[in-house]
């Protein structure tokens, strides 16, 4: 059923149910005027004021749903599941549509969201220094039946001050909750679910502190892979990026590195040294796991050495080696 949101532009690119199209009663400019004449002079005036414009384009709204729905039922909401769904909702029942509205409107919606988000799951942490591939290793055993909740790819990030390299336009908070919870709909509640070891910033985006204590809470599994193994792996992750790119990251990090050393990181992915700049790179991104593993020892369920294997054979070799441990675990929690 096709799923219209009457908020303004501004309030849709803020955060939107997934699936749903825009299509604003106000533009932003309009809903902050009536929003003012609300104020200023009462409800009365502000409805008289909405009418005023919305009249002339009530045609082109028809014609916008009709491009899409066809006659066909459909769905739409505004903020509160006040007057700007309702509204449409008449206008759209009147041009011969079936319309569901959503009651308490995208408001009430997004109350369920974070709902998901904070309820207690059976998550546990894969962790790993820098350049371990735990992405592509936790990819690789989904594609094998493992429950994955990938934040990364959900909020289109690496994770890292470099994270951003290579991915597209990160969405907005809200709009990576609403993907979350979808996804999170769609995750069994009786086997491991998988997450990555992140801080609580993925980027610009800030995961909200219940679900990153529930994170923080979770059984870690950690694996290992040779210096040699994570160095190859961030050229090639790196690889196809450009030298300016990769450059313009470590004047960001020169304090955590030292000036000096982000200086020679520079020089070399300029020159085309992409392995001696990860090194650099390496030698802070290792202290600072280790000092973060340290204080998070005790929740250390398991620890393997997956070097030089592949992502597929390390996916394989994970889920299995983890079976046992995890099954104890799960029993536990129940």
């Amino acid at each position: 059923m096709p799923l219209f949101d009457v908020r303004s532009p501004g309030e849709y690119h803020q955060g939107h149910a997934p699936g749903a199209l825009s299509l604003p009663l106000f533009s932003d400019e309009e809903r902050a005027v009536v929003g003012i004449c609300y104020k200023q002079k009462g409800q009365a005036e502000a409805i008289r004021l909405g009418l005023d414009l919305v009249g002339p384009k009530m045609s082109s709204l028809v014609k916008k749903v009709d491009e899409v729905a066809a006659g066909e039922p459909i769905e739409l909401y505004c903020w509160r599941g006040g007057m700007r769904s309702q509204s449409m909702a008449w206008l759209l029942s009147t041009a011969g549509y079936q319309v569901k509205r959503w009651e308490g409107g995208y408001k009430s919606y997004r109350t369920g969201v974070l709902q998901k988000w904070f309820q207690p799951r059976p998550y546990v942490v894969l962790a790993g220094l820098t350049g371990s591939g735990k992405t592509e290793i936790l990819r690789a055993m989904e594609g094998q039946g493992a429950a994955l909740f990938d934040l990364e790819g959900l909020a289109h990030h690496k994770g890292s001050a470099f994270g951003h390299v290579g991915e597209t336009l990160q969405p907005q908070a809200e709009e990576f909750e609403n993907l979350g919870a979808n996804h999170l709909d769609q995750l069994p509640n009786n086997q491991a679910i998988w997450l990555e070891d992140e801080s609580r910033s993925i980027g610009r985006i800030w995961l909200q502190n219940e679900f990153f204590l529930l994170k923080k809470a979770a059984p870690i599994v950690i694996v290992e892979r040779s210096r040699s193994n994570r160095l190859d792996h961030l050229v090639h992750l790196y690889g196809q990026a450009s030298p300016e790119a990769l450059a313009a990251v470590f004047p960001k990090i020169s304090k955590r590195l030292g000036h000096q050393n982000a200086q020679w990181a520079i020089d070399a992915v300029m020159a085309g040294d992409l392995r001696s700049a990860a090194e650099i790179a390496l030698n802070y991104y290792d202290r600072t796991y280790a000092e973060s593993m340290e204080k998070r020892k005790d929740q250390v369920l398991f620890t393997l050495d997956l070097s030089d294997c592949s992502f597929e054979e390390a996916a394989t070799r994970l889920l299995q080696q983890t079976k046992e441990p995890l099954a104890a675990w799960l029993k536990q929690q129940h």
